[in-house]
C-alpha cells in the first residue's frame, strides 16, 4: 500500500497537477505516503530524551522544538502560555517506624540496557501533584483498592481508618479517588503502591526482559479532585492567564488535605508485611509473596511527610492552524498533549508523533496546491498530566470563539500495538466507521475496521462474556452495522471540549497487544521500552496519523454533515433502559437487605471466630418519574430518523449553498446537550450525557444527572435532572427537525 501511494504522489507531481483535482482517495494516499514511521521513532527519542514534567527544562524545549517544525512545514504557529499551580516536591520521606524500620526509596534505578533510564537529573521522585502538604505519625490500614466497596467491607469488619493512614494498591478506580476516600472517611494519610498481580511479574517478565514493572518502580500522576473541574485549581472556569483572579489555596476544592505518597511494590512488601489483624478477604490479596492483613493496630506505624514548592509555573501551549479556504471561522480541532511525568514516550508521546506526522503530511499536500475548506487547528498541550491544565485553561479562555466557530475536537494520547479504540459524541459513530474501513491495520493487511469486528465476535465467544461484549459481537458480524464507539468520562485532553462547552468530540488511538501498563507514569516509560514492548518499528503510530488525519481531511472539507443521528438516538435510548434498570435493582437490593437484617441473617452466616457488624442500612428507594426522559428519547428517535433518511435521499442533490447552510446549522447540535445548572456539585461540566462519573473519575457516567442521584442516593435530584435532560434532548432533537426541514427544502 506504501509503494501505491508513493507512486500516487509522484505521478501527480510529475503530472504538475493540483491536488484538489484528485478523488479524496487519492489525496489520502498521497498523505499516506508522507507518513514515515522512521521520522516518527526520530521525534520521540529526541522528546524523551529528559524529563518533561512541568517546569522541567526540556518540556519547554520540546514546546519549542515543536514550534519550530509546525512553521517549517507551513502552518502559522504560536506558543500560549498560561499561569498556573503546579506543586512540585522539595522533600518527601515515608518510614515504617518501630520495631523493625524501613524507609521507602522513593526513586527509581536505572535499568540495565536502558540508556535513557540512567538520566537522574530533573527527574521527579516519587510524587502526585496537589495532594495535601503535611508531617503525620499514625497506624497503618490496608484498604485494597482504596473503593466505596472496599470501606463498607473494613466497617463490617470493625476496622476504622479515622486518624490512620491507608495503603490502597492501583487500579479498579481512578488514582485520585484513593486518598479522597481516604480523606474523607478520616484517614490523615496514605499511600498508593502497585501490587505485581496488576502490573508486575504476575502480568509478564519485569522490565528489562518483559514490559511488567519491575520492583522499584512506581506510578507518579494527579490526584486533583478532578470529577470537580480539571485544569488549574486556583481559577475554575476562567483561563489561568497572568492577570486572572485566583482563588486562594486553601480555599481550592480540588486540591486534597492529607499527605499522600506513591511507592513500590519492592518497598510496598516491607509496609503490608508488617501488618496485623484480620487477614484481608481473598479478593484483596495480590501477588506479593506474604500473608495480606487488614492491619489498623500500633503494631505497624508509619510516618509519612511531603513539602512541596506552590509556585506557578508556565505552561507551553502549541497552537498551529491553517486558514480554512471556504469556511475559515469553521474550526477542525486536532490535539495531543507533549508533557510527561518523567521522559513520556508511551504516554504521551506516542501519540504526538503520530499527530506531527499529519501535520507534517497536510504541510506536503499544501505545497502542492490543496487547501483544506475548513480551518484546521493542531494544539500540542502542556501540562495534561497533573490534570488537563493546559487544555482546560486554553478552552476556558477561548471558550466563547469555540462556541462560534468549534466543529469538532478529535484528540489523542499514547498510542500502542493492536486494534483500534474510539470513543466520544455517538453521532459521528458512523463517520469513525467509515475511516476505519480505510485505514490498513499494519499487521495483518485487512482494514482496522474488519481486524476490530473479528476481535469482537471472538470476545464474544469466549465463556461468562458480558451482555456488553455480546452486543458489540452482534453488531460486528453485520457489515450494515457500526461497531459501537465508547463514551467518553476524563483523563485526557478532551474533557473540557466536551463536557463544559459540548462540542462534538472524538478520541482515537491503538492498543490491546503492546503493553505500557507496567511502565505507565515511571522513569521507564521510555522510548527504549517503547520501541521494543509497546509499538516495534511504530507500525502503530503510522496507523494511527493515517487514521487521524483522515478525520481531519474529511471533517474539514465535507460538503455535507458527516455526522449520522440514529445512532446517537439509539444510544440514549440505550443509557435510559441502564438507569431504569439502576433504579430497580438498587430498590430490589434494599428490600433484600431489610429483610436480611430484620431475621439476623448477616450474624448467623458470619464466622464468628472473626469480627464483623451489620452492613450499613440502605435508604427505601422511591419510585422515579422517567415520563420526561421517556417522551424526549421517543421525540429524539423520531427526529433523528426523519433526519438521517431526508439527508441519505436529498442530501447530495442539494445546492451549495443549501449543503454550507445544513453543514452550519447542525455544528451546534451537540451543544444542545449542556446546560448553564450544570451537574450537582459540580457545574463546571455542563453536559448532560456524558461526564466523568464522581466516584469512577476516568470512567464515563452516561445521563449522569440522573444516573448518580440514584446511586448516590440523592432522589429529589433524580427526578430534577430528568426533566433538565429531557429538555436537552428535546433542544437536540429540534435541532434536527430544523435541519430537516433545510433538506426537504422548507
Amino acid at each position: 500500500m506504501r509503494r501505491a501511494a508513493s507512486s500516487i504522489l509522484a505521478l501527480t507531481l510529475a503530472a504538475g497537477l493540483a491536488l484538489p483535482a484528485l478523488a479524496d482517495a487519492k489525496l489520502e494516499q498521497a498523505f499516506d505516503a508522507q507518513i514515515s514511521p522512521a521520522e516518527m521513532s526520530a521525534w520521540m527519542k529526541d522528546m524523551a530524551s529528559e524529563p518533561n514534567h512541568v517546569g522541567s527544562p526540556h518540556d519547554k524545549a520540546n514546546a519549542e522544538a515543536l514550534l519550530a517544525r509546525y512553521k517549517s512545514w507551513g502552518w502559522d504557529a504560536h506558543i500560549e502560555t498560561f499561569q498556573v499551580l503546579y506543586p512540585t516536591p522539595i522533600s518527601s520521606s515515608l518510614e515504617l517506624v518501630g520495631a523493625s524500620p524501613f524507609k521507602a526509596t522513593l526513586t527509581e534505578a536505572p535499568v540495565p540496557g536502558d540508556e535513557t533510564s540512567s538520566r537522574t537529573k530533573d527527574q521527579l521522585p516519587a510524587y502526585v501533584a496537589f495532594q495535601g502538604d503535611g508531617d503525620v505519625t499514625a497506624p497503618l490500614v490496608y484498604v485494597n483498592y482504596g473503593m466505596p466497596a472496599d470501606y463498607d467491607a473494613l466497617e463490617r469488619m470493625g476496622v476504622s481508618v479515622k486518624g490512620k493512614i491507608v495503603i490502597a494498591r492501583y487500579g479498579a478506580g481512578w488514582r485520585g479517588l484513593k486518598p479522597k476516600l481516604a480523606q474523607d472517611h478520616g484517614a490523615v494519610g496514605c499511600i498508593i503502591y502497585s501490587d505485581p498481580a496488576d502490573d508486575g511479574y504476575a502480568t509478564d517478565d519485569v522490565y528489562p526482559k518483559g514490559a511488567a514493572r519491575p520492583a522499584q518502580g512506581f506510578q507518579r500522576g494527579s490526584v486533583a479532585v478532578m470529577p470537580t473541574y480539571p485544569g488549574d485549581p486556583l481559577t475554575p472556569g476562567v483561563g489561568a492567564t497572568e492577570k486572572a483572579k485566583r482563588i486562594k489555596r486553601e480555599d481550592a476544592p480540588t486540591i486534597l488535605k492529607i499527605p499522600t505518597l506513591p511507592i513500590s511494590y519492592g518497598d510496598a512488601q516491607h509496609f503490608l508485611a508488617a501488618l496485623d489483624g484480620d487477614v484481608a478477604p481473598s479478593n484483596w490479596r495480590g501477588a506479593l509473596p506474604i500473608t495480606y492483613h487488614v492491619g489498623g493496630s500500633e503494631a505497624a506505624k508509619v510516618r509519612i511527610a511531603v513539602k512541596s514548592d506552590w509556585s506557578l509555573k508556565t505552561v507551553y501551549d502549541v497552537v498551529a492552524m491553517i486558514k480554512g479556504s471556504t469556511y475559515p471561522d469553521q474550526w477542525v480541532l486536532r490535539g495531543n498533549h507533549h508533557d510527561g511525568w518523567v521522559f513520556g514516550a508511551s504516554d504521551p508521546l506516542s501519540g504526538n508523533v503520530a499527530q506531527q506526522a499529519e501535520a507534517k503530511a497536510i504541510g506536503g499536500l499544501l505545497k502542492q496546491g490543496w487547501r483544506p475548506k475548513r480551518t484546521l487547528v493542531y494544539l500540542s498541550w502542556d501540562a495534561e498530566e497533573p490534570m488537563l491544565l493546559g487544555s482546560t485553561e486554553w478552552v476556558e479562555t477561548h471558550a466563547e470563539e469555540l462556541a462560534q466557530k468549534g466543529v469538532v475536537y478529535i484528540n489523542s494520547d499514547g498510542n500502542g500495538r493492536g486494534f483500534l479504540g474510539a470513543g466520544g459524541s455517538h453521532s459521528l459513530e458512523r463517520f469513525v466507521n467509515d475511516v476505519a474501513k480505510d485505514v490498513t491495520d499494519p499487521q495483518t493487511g485487512v482494514s482496522v475496521s474488519a481486524r476490530l469486528r473479528a476481535a469482537a465476535q471472538v470476545a464474544a465467544a469466549s465463556p461468562g462474556a458480558s451482555a456488553r461484549l455480546q452486543a458489540q459481537a452482534k453488531a460486528a458480524a453485520d457489515p450494515s452495522r457500526d461497531m459501537p464507539i465508547d463514551a467518553l468520562g476524563s483523563g485526557s485532553d478532551y474533557s473540557s471540549f466536551l463536557q463544559h462547552i459540548g462540542l462534538a468530540t472524538l478520541d482515537v488511538g491503538y492498543g490491546g497487544e503492546g503493553s505500557s501498563g507496567g511502565v505507565y507514569h515511571s522513569a521507564y516509560d521510555t522510548w527504549e521500552h517503547h520501541s521494543r514492548f509497546v509499538d516495534p518499528g511504530f507500525a502503530y503510530a503510522g496507523a494511527l496519523a493515517k487514521t487521524g488525519g483522515r478525520l481531519v481531511l474529511r471533517m474539514a472539507d465535507a460538503d455535507l454533515p458527516p455526522q449520522r443521528y440514529t445512532n446517537f438516538a439509539d444510544t440514549v435510548g440505550g443509557y435510559l433502559d441502564e438507569v431504569k434498570k439502576l433504579a430497580d435493582a438498587k430498590r430490589e437490593t434494599q428490600v433484600t437487605q431489610a429483610r436480611l437484617l430484620a431475621a439476623g441473617a448477616y450474624k448467623l452466616a458470619d464466622d464468628p471466630t472473626e469480627t464483623h457488624g451489620p452492613p450499613t442500612p440502605l435508604k427505601p428507594v422511591p419510585y422515579f418519574n422517567f415520563a420526561p426522559m421517556d417522551n424526549a428519547v421517543a421525540q429524539l428517535k423520531a427526529s433523528a430518523k426523519a433526519y438521517d433518511t431526508a439527508l441519505a435521499a436529498k442530501g447530495a442533490s442539494l445546492s451549495p449553498e443549501a449543503k454550507a447552510k445544513l453543514f452550519a446549522l447542525t455544528r451546534g447540535v451537540e451543544m444542545t446537550l449542556t446546560s448553564d445548572v450544570g451537574l450537582p456539585g459540580r457545574p463546571w461540566y455542563k453536559n448532560l450525557v456524558y461526564a466523568p462519573g464522581v466516584y469512577t473519575g476516568y470512567g464515563a457516567k452516561t445521563l449522569p444527572g440522573v444516573r448518580e442521584a440514584i446511586e448516590e442516593e440523592r432522589w429529589a435530584d433524580a427526578d430534577k435532572y430528568s426533566v433538565l435532560t429531557a429538555q436537552a434532548l428535546t433542544a437536540y432533537a429540534a435541532k434536527l427537525d430544523e435541519a430537516t426541514k433545510l433538506i426537504n427544502g422548507g
